[in-house]
């Protein structure tokens, strides 16, 4: 069947319910209720199900674009034969989600590109279809953001939105030292966010060498102490794990 056999009536009222789309897949659905002589109400529900499952990877798509996540970087295109090691049952534990609902933290530690940042986007994307509300930015990125919000004035406009997301990735993190305003704000968002939302971080340092990144040592140490005391400690050695994100390579084999 083809969609010039839909009546116009049929097409009309769609179109008022914000339901257009359903043409996209309704004479398929026609033609296979006809073969298979569904009844009346097992076709309505598949093809009310078909315009439910498209508009539930609209919402997703549109959450992974809000939350700044790159899409290349999902758990189902990790490559497992990437030479790096890391507890990989902690992994499959944080990807079930239960530190998110727990409000717990995530740290991502481990050397230049063994492949923090994607494991991080990873379970971003894996909050996204749970439904929950994420961010990922760089550190020095949103350091940047509230210290330009403090001159005119939008500073707790910009820090609610760090604040309002139920999991705030921050990429780099203590990758350099932080002037005594930086060293407030992340003091202030880690203290917003404890218990209160979870935060996953990716680092090149442990959290023992944070401190030295603060410039006020006594909101560091509060800080840190919140946030490790409340955080999942995902460690990452190896090689670098970036030549497998080449284009055209494929996982385990060349480009």
């Amino acid at each position: 069947m083809t969609p010039d056999l839909i009546s116009t009536d049929l097409k009309t009222v769609l179109r008022r319910l914000k339901l257009s789309r359903m043409l996209d897949t309704l004479p398929e659905r026609l033609s296979l209720a006809r073969q298979q002589q569904l009844a009346y109400q097992d076709f309505l529900l598949v093809a009310l199900g078909d315009e439910a499952s498209r508009r539930d990877a609209l919402t997703v798509t549109t959450r992974v674009l809000r939350a700044h996540l790159d899409p290349s970087m999902d758990l189902d295109a990790w490559d497992p034969t990437a030479n790096v090691t890391f507890d990989r049952t902690l992994l499959n534990d944080l990807a079930s989600l239960r530190f998110l609902e727990a409000h717990a933290h995530v740290a991502i530690v481990g050397p230049v590109g063994v492949g923090k940042t994607f494991l991080a986007h990873a379970l971003g994307h894996a909050a996204c279809r749970r439904g929950h509300s994420v961010l990922a930015l760089r550190a020095d990125r949103m350091l940047k953001t509230l210290k330009h919000a403090r001159l005119d004035n939008s500073y707790e406009v910009e820090l609610r939105k760090f604040l309002a997301v139920d999991l705030l990735i921050l990429d780099d993190f203590a990758l350099d030292g932080m002037d005594a305003a930086e060293s407030r704000d992340t003091y202030d968002l880690f203290t917003e966010r404890h218990r209160a939302g979870s935060i996953i971080v990716t680092s090149n340092r442990g959290p023992d060498e944070w401190l030295a990144t603060f410039a006020d040592p006594v909101r560091a140490q509060s800080a840190i102490d919140r946030f490790t005391s409340n955080a999942y400690d995902l460690l990452i050695e190896g090689e670098s794990y970036r030549s497998r994100l080449k284009p055209g390579r494929r996982p385990g084999g060349r480009a």
